[in-house]
């Protein structure tokens, strides 16, 4: 992996060069055909990651939820679960009533353990909790339930540790219908090493002790994959210095979702080859991906912003 993320020596990763659009011809100012001409069956399978709507979300939320599917979303990955039931203020029941009103599938939920460091002792509740979370999202006919952040990990046994304990979430998933995955940023593309203390980023990784490794790929050797599956943020893995497709090549029975970002509103910072993203995760057979708008405002509201990475998706011939 180590040629993979020679990242500044390799001009395809480079905001000028191809997997980042730039002067590649396929930037985000790219002339696509309207929605409008496209085929009325061609209904393309666009998910939303609901953080990307803030508290923008609850101020109407069934409103909200019947806008973004005349925008032409599809389906839904939630934020906001509070481990007793609910999505921020609303039920988990009644949000599911609003979404199937709304026409919207809920796919995928976020859900963060109440647990920073991962100990043995914390085992027991982590599987207490995870059981109480599978069921209720269970029972909103949820696929997935996903981790979005990452416990400390400072060596490469704690890593393995991690690993472990996310193995034993996802058999409680898999027991209760659903498939467990960990999404990841930018922080798992930090290195450790063998009885490490601390997680390096940047450069100079050249004079790090032997045996250092990434801590993606630390979790992906130590998580089960019959288990354990992965999101990759395509954005947050460009941040972390890290080519998406390149990862998506080398893991291609790992990585089963996607978030789909750029630096605001998708397509316009020149920054992401989106048709190299989605052209790459079509070969490996991911069906479901979600946008996620970071609470950038480059449109007046959170939910116009959403309004508008649709519109890209739906004009942008290399969207199915």
């Amino acid at each position: 992996m180590t040629n993979r993320r020679e990242f500044l020596r390799n001009a395809s990763i480079l905001t000028v060069g191809g997997l980042l659009a730039g002067r590649t011809g396929h930037a985000a100012s790219a002339n696509f055909p309207a929605a409008a001409a496209m085929p009325a069956a061609q209904k393309k399978n666009i998910g939303l990651q609901t953080y990307s709507l803030g508290n923008e979300l609850w101020e109407n939320t069934p409103e909200v939820l019947k806008k973004l599917a005349s925008y032409g979303y599809t389906h839904v990955e939630l934020a906001g679960y509070d481990g007793k039931g609910n999505f921020g203020p609303v039920k988990m029941a009644d949000f599911k009533k609003m979404a199937d009103d709304a026409g919207l599938r809920i796919t995928s939920s976020h859900i963060n353990p109440p647990f920073r460091v991962y100990t043995p002792d914390i085992l027991p509740k982590l599987k207490d909790y995870w059981k109480t979370v599978c069921e209720q999202h269970a029972a909103i006919g949820c696929k997935y339930v996903v981790q979005p952040s990452l416990p400390e990990i400072l060596s490469v046994e704690e890593g393995q540790t991690v690993g472990s304990y996310f193995t034993e979430a996802g058999k409680i998933a898999k027991a209760a219908g659903l498939q467990w995955g960990y999404h990841s940023h930018n922080v798992e593309f930090a290195k450790v090493v063998p009885g490490g203390k601390e997680a390096y980023s940047g450069y100079g990784w050249h004079r790090l002790p032997e045996g250092a490794k990434y801590i993606y790929d630390v979790l992906m050797a130590a998580t089960d994959p019959a288990y354990v599956i992965f999101e990759l943020d395509c954005y947050w893995a460009v941040m972390g210095m890290q080519d998406p497709c390149a990862l998506m090549r080398e893991y291609p029975t790992r990585i089963r979702l996607l978030h789909i970002k750029d630096k605001a509103v998708l397509g316009e910072s020149g920054m992401m080859n989106f048709e190299m993203i989605f052209k790459q995760a079509y070969a490996i057979g991911i069906k479901d991906w979600f946008v996620e708008l970071e609470g950038i405002k480059t449109r007046p509201t959170q939910l116009e912003g959403c309004k508008a990475c649709a519109e890209y998706l739906l004009k942008a011939p290399f969207v199915k």
